[in-house]
């Protein structure tokens, strides 16, 4: 068994004006505020049939502003993830549900061979 990557689900960026950001991709690009959470600083915009979601930041603008870049893959079976990553050193971590362009559902995160953080998810459950 094996999966395959069906798109991006959503992307993560740090910005440092979370209002003025917002505003951007709603004016600029018509993306919709989907859902928000206060206590993470968090927007989730909705971008077509994916998300991008904007969490606020104070790292100095030089600072990378990618938090993580998320494939929604199918079908979503942890075991195939891990023996599919392992020939290339990667090990993942927990399954844990998270929300996503389709709603909640499992998802693992690891990082690339040059440190990005990526997420698999799968199905909305």
């Amino acid at each position: 068994m094996t999966f395959h990557v069906e798109r991006i689900d959503h992307v993560v960026l740090r910005v440092r004006d979370l209002a003025g950001m917002v505003r951007f991709y709603e004016q600029a690009l018509g993306f919709r505020e989907e859902r928000r959470i206060e206590r993470l600083s968090l927007v989730q915009m909705r971008a077509g049939a994916s998300m991008l979601d904007l969490i606020a930041s104070d790292a100095p603008a030089t600072a990378p502003n990618m938090d993580h870049l998320c494939f929604r893959v199918e079908p979503f079976d942890r075991d195939t993830i891990v023996m599919q990553l392992a020939p290339f050193g990667i090990s993942v971590g927990e399954t844990v549900e998270r929300y996503g362009a389709e709603g909640n559902g499992p998802s693992v995160y690891f990082r690339d061979p040059e440190g990005n953080q990526i997420e698999l998810k799968g199905p909305a459950l």
